[in-house]
């Protein structure tokens, strides 16, 4: 038999073959070719050469034999399937991963991390070989996972920014602080003093980091940034709706919202049109993302935009360039204030108790 499988019209060798050449059981075999634990070196020895000497099936597992590599990367997304699918966020940043790993002949592995038990199969799917190398999105800023696979000798590029204790740990984000600082100063100027946020989920370094911009600029503005000015969301429609309405129980002389995410920004736009409070002339929202759907809004949504197919291009260069033997520099991408109708300068005061 020839090395592609066999002679021309024959069948192509079995594992079970592959077993028998070389005197070890079917699970032997299929260990060596799934890179797992427990073969000495002498067994799995025996093994590649056996596939060697039969031509066996010449998929990607058998090539990682030989090669050490599966030229498969994974793209590991830490939330639900339904906030994946459904956001605008994740397809362009996945647009971008693919356009740069698709010339470097990587092909792209899908991972949805959901609960705990989702977490311990994921990582233990990394750990077993199966890809080169990992992009890794929405992760919690402390979380372990990027340097244990760093220090287990795997690729890692995170997208955001975690405190990784390996150095190995590639990292890469845009520039939330700045980014949200800039979209409360625009409020600011436009005669807003009292500006509450729906701010992501501070576990993750973008909610933090947006959250700290939204307080930087309040403070250097001379502005109040108290507690009650702030509800935090995950960055869903539902999240904004009813993150404005708990600002405005708490401070009805409310006159903005930053939103941490376009999605809950188009949620403070639902909330406000159901309670009647007319945007911008009573209150101004902003939001953060560049999302299509910002543009297509009633009234149309300001937002800072964050060049996301660049992010997810420029997140899986770290990696292949990290797969290639290189030290990649990092830096922060910029972002781009885009003012619409929804931040419109303060009118006159309204009818009484409404700005």
């Amino acid at each position: 038999m020839d090395g592609g499988g066999g002679v021309s019209g024959r069948r192509p060798p079995t594992i079970e073959e592959v077993a028998a050449r070389a005197g070890v059981s079917r699970g032997t075999v299929s260990r060596v070719i799934n890179g797992e634990p427990g073969v000495s070196i002498r067994r799995a020895e025996l093994v590649r050469q056996a596939i060697a000497e039969l031509g066996y099936v010449p998929n990607r597992a058998a090539r990682a034999l030989v090669t050490n590599r599966t030229n498969s990367v994974a793209l590991v997304f830490v939330g639900t399937s339904d906030g994946m699918l459904g956001h605008e966020y994740f397809a362009r940043v996945v647009r971008g991963v693919h356009s740069t790993l698709q010339p470097a002949d990587l092909q792209l592995v899908l991972l949805i991390w959901e609960t705990d038990a989702d977490r311990d199969k994921v990582e233990r799917f990394l750990l077993s070989g199966h890809v080169d190398g990992a992009v890794l999105l929405s992760l919690a800023e402390g979380d372990p996972l990027p340097s244990r696979l760093a220090r287990a000798g795997m690729a890692v590029a995170v997208g955001g920014r975690v405190r990784a204790s390996s150095p190995l740990v590639l990292q890469i984000d845009v520039d939330n602080v700045g980014g949200a600082r800039q979209a409360v100063e625009h409020l600011a100027a436009g005669g807003r003093r009292v500006i509450g946020t729906v701010a992501g989920l501070t576990d993750r370094a973008v909610g933090a980091d947006r959250l700290r911009g939204w307080r930087d600029a309040l403070i250097a503005r001379g502005l109040e940034c108290g507690d009650d000015l702030v509800v935090t969301g995950d960055f869903t429609r539902a999240a904004g709706d009813r993150g404005v309405r708990e600002l405005l129980a708490r401070r009805p002389d409310l006159d903005a919202v930053f939103a941490a995410g376009d999605d809950m920004a188009l949620g403070v736009l639902d909330a406000l049109a159901v309670l009647g409070r007319r945007v911008p002339d009573e209150l101004a929202v902003v939001g953060f993302d560049g999302s299509d759907a910002a543009g297509r809004s009633e009234p149309p949504l300001t937002t800072v935009a964050q060049p996301l197919e660049r992010f997810g291009a420029e997140l899986a260069g770290l990696l292949v360039a990290r797969l290639r033997g290189e030290q990649p520099a990092v830096a922060a991408l910029p972002t781009e204030l885009v003012v619409r109708a929804s931040s419109g300068p303060l009118s006159a005061p309204g009818p009484a108790g409404r700005r």
